[in-house]
């Protein structure tokens, strides 16, 4: 009897340690799932980026970002307890991401896209958290002070700022009818991917004038100067916007960065290289198909293509200011007829970019050069040259005139002044130099 009594006992006992056991196991794999489910919102949100300085580990902060009132830089989102997030709860965590309020208290600056962030749903949050917390290796590094002269550096005008423009929690659910795909990618967009930030213009409070598709046709129809780069129009423009490109357009652009005829530039080759090329098919589809859902606003004229510098620069007439800068530096990739090469070379004819308001990245890609990003689906980089060195103010002018003003552009001219005020913005060693001998 009092062996059976001692085998039942050790077999409950091992029956309770077992069924523990697989309750620690199946807790570890719900974590894991969690921190592997943040892993990729934060690819969504594309956080390395802002919170990665030039040769820095991830996620330790310390790039420089400028502002209009002086230099902010990242700060460390590592779990270090000492100099990063290691000691905030996910209330903490959920109050500056959605809210823009520190563990401390104070408010951040508007560098981080909090109202953006406002719209993420409660569960993607704990996911972000998650995956901070226990996906993100440990950087013992201090955040750096920003640059900002006094009084602009006091923090209590950002508590002002925080409450005049920045939403409540605002994730709601999508409008009854709504087409759940167009759903999904306008929560990507108004939400982590946070394309508002840069494509949205702002006023006079450095505010973006529309957060949503709701709020206004402001949202995503072009930005201001960001580090001398113009974000591009978003909505449905036939000009200046998206009204040329296809939803599969989109979703090839998103995933390698190119299509047939354009290709990423600026701030946007970061963003597919960290951001848009891990995304899911589904979740491009779906930022492609909202955006495509967006009316333009500005009441363009659809663009037609016209052939009479095509045919001008093909017999080598020159008589056209800019025109002999185009076939000396130019044409050999663009071609003379303007539509570049298939996913290699892009085109200048009837490109949106060509043809917008503002001149500024077009004058910066010429003086200082350009790549196309590196991307699992495209891996391959194609490099313009920097012609800031060999090229002056005036020719840079004539020749971006030239451009927008062919093959069916109808843009303004550009001036040598405005080239001077962009040039000078730069540092020296973008504009490249001469070859050596």
């Amino acid at each position: 009897m009092k062996r059976f009594v001692l085998k039942w006992g050790a077999a409950l006992a091992l029956g309770v340690f077992a069924q523990v056991t697989s309750t620690v196991a199946m807790a570890d794999d719900a974590t894991q799932q969690l921190v592997r489910q943040g892993e990729h919102l934060a690819r969504v949100g594309d956080c390395v980026a802002c919170h990665t300085a030039s040769g820095g580990k991830p996620f330790a902060g310390g790039l420089p970002i400028q502002s209009p009132i002086g230099t902010i830089y990242s700060t460390n989102i590592t779990p270090d307890p000492a100099t990063g997030i290691g000691r905030y709860t996910y209330e903490d965590f959920e109050r500056a991401v959605r809210h823009g309020i520190s563990k401390n208290g104070y408010s951040l600056y508007p560098a981080m896209p909090y109202p953006s962030y406002a719209h993420v749903r409660d569960d993607d949050m704990h996911a972000l958290y998650a995956y901070f917390m226990h996906g993100v290796a440990p950087v013992s590094q201090a955040n750096r002070a920003e640059d900002i002269p006094w009084p602009l550096s006091m923090r209590w005008p950002l508590t002002l700022w925080r409450w005049s423009f920045a939403p409540k929690v605002a994730a709601t659910e999508p409008v009854p009818g709504t087409d759940p795909v167009i759903a999904r990618g306008a929560y990507l967009v108004e939400g982590l991917a946070h394309c508002s930030a840069c494509h949205t213009p702002r006023g006079i409070g450095m505010q973006e004038l529309a957060l949503t598709a709701q709020q206004g046709p402001a949202f995503l129809s072009g930005g201001g100067p960001i580090d001398t780069w113009i974000a591009s129009d978003l909505r449905g423009d036939p000009a200046t916007g998206l009204e040329q490109w296809s939803e599969t357009d989109l979703t090839t652009f998103l995933k390698s960065g190119a299509t047939d005829r354009t290709a990423a530039f600026g701030g946007m080759t970061d963003v597919v290289q960290h951001s848009t090329q891990y995304m899911t098919d589904d979740e491009r589809t779906a930022i492609a198909r909202y955006l495509k859902s967006l009316a333009g606003t500005k009441g363009e004229a659809p663009p037609h293509y016209d052939a009479t510098i095509s045919t001008a620069l093909h017999s080598g007439d020159v008589t056209r200011p800019g025109a002999d800068t185009y076939l000396n530096s130019c044409a050999a990739c663009h071609r003379t007829d303007g539509k570049g090469y298939a996913a290699v070379f892009p085109a200048l004819a009837l490109n949106p970019v060509v043809n917008g308001r503002d001149a500024t990245s077009l004058i910066h890609i010429v003086l200082a050069g350009s790549s196309t990003p590196g991307t699992k689906a495209a891996p391959a980089q194609f490099t313009m040259p920097p012609y800031g060195w060999r090229l002056s103010d005036s020719e840079v002018a004539n020749v971006l005139t030239l451009l927008r003003s062919s093959w069916g552009n109808h843009a303004s001219p550009v001036t040598a002044e405005q080239v001077a005020k962009v040039r000078a913005s730069l540092p020296a060693a973008s504009l490249g130099a001469a070859p050596q001998p």
